[in-house]
């Protein structure tokens, strides 16, 4: 099991390497760059040419990209050309928002989903059913729409919710949860409907097997073959589904956070590239990254935990 966990941890240095200068490259690839921004509509080429030589901008870019490495290396993000703001400390405010909303989906996804697929692989019949209609519409469904229709109903008509905004849980846990009550729910429904088929595919094949028959031949109760032996067979891929799930709302946050105006990584990302902030985006890049590398590390654990021949290999 160590010597999983060293590979990964090689892998995992390699990949956030890889991860960022492919970030750096895409954005200084992208139309315009951070001296316009600064400068505004109207500039003149001289101003434009200085700022850029005072900003770095006129150095190739593996050059500029070798002089972040290193202040990164060194545990120096830097600030934001744009606004001033340190990179890491900017992080770090916005940091537990985006934590929020995806460890509350990612919870009440798994919870949901495998409620759902559990109930409808033992019970089947209309269950099941239903479990393959509400993955179809959990698919289907806009999220956009999903959330729009969400505010309007519980933020405009009936007003028991606040439709934008977040406060944080030292702050007021019951405004805490009310805050995060709409995009959690925006993220857990196509989630949910995934998990659901998943978990209920997973429980029937492991239902089906022949352990499965003898245990109840000698007696055993229904209960303690679903809940101790299936569920736990039928747990790995289960666990792979929390690691995607985790990963991917990582994205879903970039438009949530813009749609009900949280002040989270999502919408830091979204407005640094929109000006260009390289600094900033780095920044963001790093920290996804470096989620995405724990995320995966807890699901190999997670796995030598629910198959001991992982332990080995």
């Amino acid at each position: 099991m160590l010597r999983l966990i060293a590979r990964r941890l090689v892998i995992s240095v390699v990949l956030v390497f890889v991860v960022s200068l492919a970030a750096f490259l895409l954005q200084s690839a992208a139309p315009g760059d951070l001296a316009q921004t600064i400068l505004g509509e109207h500039y003149s080429p001289e101003a434009h040419e200085q700022l850029r030589h005072q900003l770095g901008l006129d150095q190739p870019i593996l050059t500029q990209y070798w002089y972040w490495l290193q202040q990164a290396l060194g545990g120096d993000l830097g600030s934001s050309p744009i606004s001033g703001l340190d990179v890491e400390q900017e992080i770090a405010n916005r940091l537990p928002v985006t934590l929020s909303l995806i460890a509350c989906a990612t919870v009440i996804t798994t919870l949901a989903g495998v409620l759902l697929g559990v109930v409808s692989a033992v019970r089947g019949g209309r269950i099941g059913r239903s479990v393959d209609v509400l993955s179809l519409v959990g698919y289907a469904l806009p999220s956009f729409w999903f959330a729009l229709t969400m505010v309007t109903l519980f933020a405009v008509t009936i007003r028991i919710l606040p439709a934008t905004g977040y406060v944080a849980l030292g702050a007021s846990p019951g405004g805490w949860a009310r805050s995060l009550v709409l995009p959690v729910a925006t993220l857990a429904l196509p989630g949910t409907a995934v998990f659901a088929k998943q978990t209920r595919d997973a429980m029937l094949e492991t239902l089906s097997r022949g352990y499965v028959t003898a245990l109840r031949a000698n007696g055993v109760s229904e209960s303690s073959i679903v809940f101790r032996h299936a569920l736990r067979n039928a747990a790995i891929p289960v666990v792979t589904l929390v690691g995607l799930t985790f990963i991917g709302l990582l994205s879903g946050t970039v438009f949530v956070e813009s749609v009900f105006a949280m002040p989270g990584l999502g919408g830091l990302a979204v407005q640094a590239t929109a000006n260009h902030d390289i600094r900033m985006i780095q920044g963001v890049v790093v920290v996804f990254t470096l989620i995405v590398v724990a995320v995966n590390l807890l699901v190999d654990l997670a796995y030598g935990r629910l198959n001991p021949k992982v332990r080995v290999r």
